[in-house]
């Protein structure tokens, strides 16, 4: 599984770099101020999600004893990006404001993700 994350980690940063680098030159004179802030939003946290896949590789690979954790908070942070950036990412580009309801179901996969991190960091390597 830790293969995995970074696998998935890898495929979400070079997508969070190519939407970056396209949302400040391709839609930067299309998309309203606000707008721009929301894709740039969806950006960060892609990227930082992504990151974060890699530190749960990282930790699935030492602590195998809470493999089972860890691999849910990974699974979440893939959710996360998913939902959360996904619903960014549609909402500026359609203009269909009601996409950004599903958005906060994204948010709490992120803390739910950060959250079960934390607790296989906690039980890791106790019995």
């Amino acid at each position: 599984m830790d293969r995995t994350f970074v696998l998935v980690a890898a495929l979400f940063g070079f997508l969070g770099v190519a939407l970056g680098a396209f949302g400040a030159h391709a839609l930067r004179d299309t998309l309203s101020p606000r707008d721009l802030e929301i894709f740039e939003t969806a950006v960060r946290y892609q990227l930082i999600h992504a990151v974060a896949l890699l530190g749960v590789a990282g930790a699935w690979a030492r602590w195998p004893d809470v493999a089972g954790t860890l691999t849910a908070s990974g699974w979440l942070f893939t959710g996360g990006i998913v939902v959360f950036s996904g619903s960014l990412y549609a909402l500026v580009t359609t203009g269909i404001r009601g996409l950004g309801a599903v958005t906060p179901i994204g948010g709490v996969a992120f803390l739910a993700g950060w959250a079960a991190l934390a607790w296989a960091a906690w039980r890791a390597g106790t019995p």
